[in-house]
């Protein structure tokens, strides 16, 4: 079982601690607490910086796939994926990103030219929670959205 604070709700460390406990990474590197801020960012609509049960339960259902995804392309099992791997894993989510944005994201999320579990993590969360908050905006389905200044900040800080 996970063992919920008395408020039944977790932040940061208690998730990164929770997340340990489950095993969710297997072999691969626990949690980083960024990632485990993230993570919490990505559910916490009502912004208390803390997930309750059924968000947890949310977030364990999208670890659980992206593990998935991430073995998928893993299969020498080192823990991290290469570049061209992290591209077509990226399109396996169902994200359409020209060449140049995916670029930016594996500059961003790699290590020495491999991308780790734990910041694979991080990415696919930055990638969901954006989508929907860019979705959201663009309700004709446009694929184009008009940002006040603070929404923008709002929007990529959240993350």
């Amino acid at each position: 079982g996970y063992s919920f604070v008395q408020d039944g709700e977790i932040d940061a460390e208690e998730l990164q601690r929770c997340l340990t406990q489950t095993g969710i990474s297997g072999t691969y590197t626990p949690f980083s607490l960024e990632t485990c801020r993230i993570m919490i960012a990505m559910l916490d609509r009502d912004m208390t910086g803390k997930l309750g049960f059924n968000e947890f339960k949310e977030l364990f259902a999208a670890l659980s796939g992206w593990k998935q995804n991430f073995m998928m392309f893993d299969q020498d099992r080192s823990g991290t994926v290469e570049p061209h791997e992290m591209t077509q894993s990226i399109s396996a989510m169902g994200y359409r990103i020209s060449p140049q944005a995916l670029n930016a994201v594996i500059k961003r999320y790699s290590k020495a030219g491999r991308i780790y579990f734990d910041d694979y993590v991080a990415c696919a969360v930055k990638l969901r929670a954006l989508t929907e908050s860019f979705r959201r905006r663009d309700q004709m389905q446009q694929g184009a959205v008009n940002f006040q200044y603070d929404d923008f900040i709002l929007c990529t800080m959240a993350i």
